[in-house]
């Protein structure tokens, strides 16, 4: 199976999201690389039809949903199902009373993966929201699996798009990570810089996945092993492998 080139807090003793947890954290999308804008096409009466990709995370227990709108506002997921191969996620605005930006970018939405679902022979997947759907393909990877507690540690996943990956994190969900910048720093391995925070910074004390998204152009081999190296902000050289798709 070709893997694209597409591109800590644990144990802080806190109330700990379980890893079938369905709601995606208000991480801003990454800046670290530039992807394609969606096309959006009429369809028939299930609304338009809106490009949307996905990435494996937490060793198989956790999908990344990316979409594309404002990073201010990302849409949170009800309870993801699973029935004759083909795993459904219906997308719906979060709660806030803040505005949304007008911006467009990708943002990544985060599902517990349902437990029918074999990670290693790969699941479709088809997103619902308000007036639109879209639908894509997570290719089998050996190795992950669904059930268990969640590691609370850092993992990555790439998407269908071609350099763009997902970086699932955990920590305070008001404080979630933001990249600087991301680059190829070998054959086989990708450098992720955070931003530093203010040392002013006021954080909520809990403990949530946040999921950011960036990209990578000048990786060789788009068929090796891939590892990301997160650095900068929180993270001090973590080295992680980036799960295919």
């Amino acid at each position: 199976m070709p893997v694209r080139s597409r591109s800590l807090l644990a144990g802080l003793g806190l109330a700990l999201l379980a890893a079938g947890l369905l709601t995606a954290c208000a991480a801003p999308a990454g800046t670290g690389g530039t992807t394609p804008s969606p096309v959006t096409t009429s369809t028939d009466d299930d609304g338009d039809e809106q490009e949307v990709s996905a990435a494996w995370l937490d060793g198989g227990r956790m999908i990344g949903i990316l979409t594309q709108g404002s990073s201010t506002c990302i849409p949170v997921a009800e309870e993801a199902t699973y029935d004759d191969g083909v795993m459904m996620v219906t997308l719906v605005d979060a709660e806030t009373d803040k505005a949304c930006t007008a911006d467009l970018v990708p943002r990544v939405t985060l599902v517990g993966t349902p437990t029918d679902v074999d990670p290693v022979n790969g699941v479709e997947i088809e997103v619902t929201g308000d007036g639109w759907h879209g639908d894509t393909d997570l290719e089998g990877v050996a190795g992950l699996e669904v059930g268990g507690e969640a590691d609370y540690l850092p993992s990555a996943g790439w998407t269908d798009v071609d350099g763009q990956f997902v970086i699932l994190t955990w920590g305070s969900s008001s404080c979630a990570p933001q990249v600087e910048n991301t680059e190829a720093t070998s054959a086989t391995e990708v450098t992720v810089t955070f931003v530093t925070p203010p040392a002013d910074q006021v954080c909520t004390m809990d403990m949530a996945p946040r999921g950011v998204v960036t990209a990578v152009n000048g990786l060789e081999d788009e068929d090796a092993e891939t590892f990301a190296i997160l650095t900068g902000g929180e993270f001090d050289n973590i080295r992680i492998p980036i799960y295919p798709n």
